[in-house]
């Protein structure tokens, strides 16, 4: 019998993980040694959160991340076809969305391994529904270009998605590029659309606000090297 593939979410900051992590979690991330993480160090800190136990040297820790060569993370999975289960988790939030573990999860299903995602918190879904935006219909985007002419072009396609097909549009951005994506925004999208921006989600200084663009030109705030999820909308 096969093993399974648990997706595990991770926490979005420094918080209680009896607030955001169900104990059916801990249960079944105390009976695995294997997990696929995207960085050691924080894979290692996420694991002692939650209760994890077991010496780090009889646990094994493959790497998935921008440098990992995809041709090999298919002996990823080699034990859970033996019988073994195996946790993924990501940085932070919840796994597969905006990370690479999607790669994992299409090889699981070629396997025929089941695979199994847990309850935890997710930034997009929890910045969707703190939004008062369009939750039936909603697109989420990723990460904008860099360069600001090519963020500028793609916001507006956004932008013309949210007031013709009534439709959410969500988008992320490296934390310390924060403020410069916000003024892009503001320099870009029409003063009557609004914007939600969700900040630092399940932590003590959590912000979540929706102002039209005219009202986030009069208080512009700064979120240097915070984690926050950028929506869009019509304003009907």
């Amino acid at each position: 019998m096969k093993g399974k593939l648990y997706l595990i979410p991770t926490f979005l900051s420094e918080t209680d993980p009896g607030n955001v992590f169900p104990e059916i979690n801990t249960k079944i991330i105390y009976s695995l040694d294997i997990f696929i993480v995207e960085e050691l160090k924080t894979a290692r800190r996420f694991l002692r959160k939650v209760g994890f136990k077991n010496p780090f040297d009889e646990v094994t820790l493959h790497l998935l991340n921008e440098h990992t060569d995809l041709s090999t993370t298919g002996s990823y999975l080699d034990e859970a076809e033996k019988g073994k289960d195996i946790g993924l988790f990501s940085e932070a939030g919840t796994p597969c969305i905006a990370d690479p573990g999607s790669e994992i999860v299409k090889i699981a299903h070629k396997k025929n391994i089941k695979v199994v995602p847990l309850t935890g918190p997710s930034s997009i879904m929890l910045a969707l529904m703190a939004s008062g935006f369009n939750g039936q219909n909603f697109a989420f985007a990723g990460y904008l270009p860099i360069d600001k002419k090519l963020a500028a072009g793609r916001i507006r396609e956004l932008e013309k998605n949210a007031w013709q097909y009534d439709q959410t549009q969500i988008f992320i951005e490296t934390p310390y590029r924060n403020n410069r994506l916000l003024d892009i925004l503001l320099n870009t999208c029409s003063n009557d659309t609004l914007i939600c921006i969700a900040s630092g989600l399940t932590s003590e200084n959590e912000f979540i606000k929706t102002l039209p663009v005219r009202e986030w030109k009069k208080q512009k705030p700064g979120f240097h090297k915070i984690p926050s999820v950028f929506l869009l909308y019509k304003n009907n």
